[in-house]
């Protein structure tokens, strides 16, 4: 089976929450994320809304996406701001998720960026689950 790949910009906030609730629901999948212009870090208000619900991400980090990263995986990207540097423009075959950045969002905004992830990765999982 192939991997699933996150990606945003600086995969420090969708991509990372995405990859997160992915190993939580479904942890035989193989699951990463990057992002075109990584953070040194990820969005700490994102760890926290993650806590809240008891998945910890923390161990995760940003990463720069790669060329060998998408080839090796079915690539979901989590929306673009920054047309620029878009993921989407890199890959061939995206699904696109258009889910809000929560970069300088309170955490009401962002606990519902959270839930709407969520909403889509079991949606993900049930979908490759059926395949």
């Amino acid at each position: 089976m192939k991997k699933i790949l996150f990606v945003c910009v600086e995969n420090a906030g969708r991509s990372q929450m995405a990859e997160g609730f992915l190993r939580h629901f479904a942890p035989e999948m193989e699951v990463l994320s990057a992002g075109t212009q990584p953070k040194s870090e990820l969005n700490p208000n994102v760890v926290k809304v993650m806590q809240e619900i008891g998945i910890d991400i923390t161990k995760q980090q940003p990463k720069e996406l790669t060329n060998e990263m998408i080839s090796q995986s079915i690539t979901v990207n989590m929306g673009c701001m920054d047309k620029e540097s878009c993921p989407a423009l890199f890959v061939k075959d995206v699904i696109d998720w258009n889910i809000s950045d929560p970069k300088g969002k309170d955490l009401v905004q962002i606990r519902e960026i959270r839930d709407e992830i969520k909403n889509q990765v079991t949606n993900l999982i049930k979908n490759l689950e059926n395949k």
